[in-house]
C-alpha cells in the first residue's frame, strides 16, 4: 500500500499538505498564506468540516504530535491486516482424502443406482 495513503492528512484537498495545513493550525503561516488555504479548504464541506475540528482543539501546539500518533496506529492496524490477508489457505491432508473418498463413494452409489433401475 501506498504510504502516502496511509497518513491522515494527505487525503486532503490535493493541493494542501499535511505541513502546510500543521503550519496554519500553529499559526505560522503569513496571511495571504492562510486566506488561501481556507479557500481552498472550504470548497469541500468535508474539509471544512476537518479544518473547524482541528481548529476546536484546545492545544493546537499538539496537533503535529496527534497526527504522528494517528499516522502511527493507522500503520500498524493496516499492516496488521495486509498480513492477515497474505496468509495463504492451508487445507489438512485428511481434509482433502476425506473429501476424494466422500465424492468416489456419491459416484459410485449413484452408478450402482442406474444400473439397478435400468434393468
Amino acid at each position: 500500500m501506498n504510504e502516502r495513503l496511509k497518513d491522515i492528512l494527505s487525503n486532503l484537498h490535493s493541493e494542501v499538505d499535511q505541513e502546510e495545513l500543521l503550519r496554519y493550525l500553529e499559526g505560522h503561516l503569513a496571511p495571504e498564506q492562510q486566506q488561501e488555504l481556507e479557500a481552498q479548504l472550504l470548497d469541500n464541506d468535508f474539509e471544512a468540516e476537518a479544518l473547524e475540528g482541528l481548529q476546536a482543539l484546545p492545544d493546537q501546539k499538539k496537533i503535529a504530535g496527534l497526527v504522528e500518533g494517528l499516522n502511527r496506529d493507522l500503520r500498524k492496524k493496516t499492516e496488521k491486516r495486509q498480513a492477515r490477508r497474505k496468509a495463504p489457505l492451508q487445507l489438512e491432508p485428511w481434509l482433502l482424502i476425506t473429501i476424494a473418498l466422500i465424492l468416489l463413494l456419491a459416484i459410485i452409489g449413484f452408478v450402482i443406482i442406474k444400473m439397478k433401475s435400468g434393468e
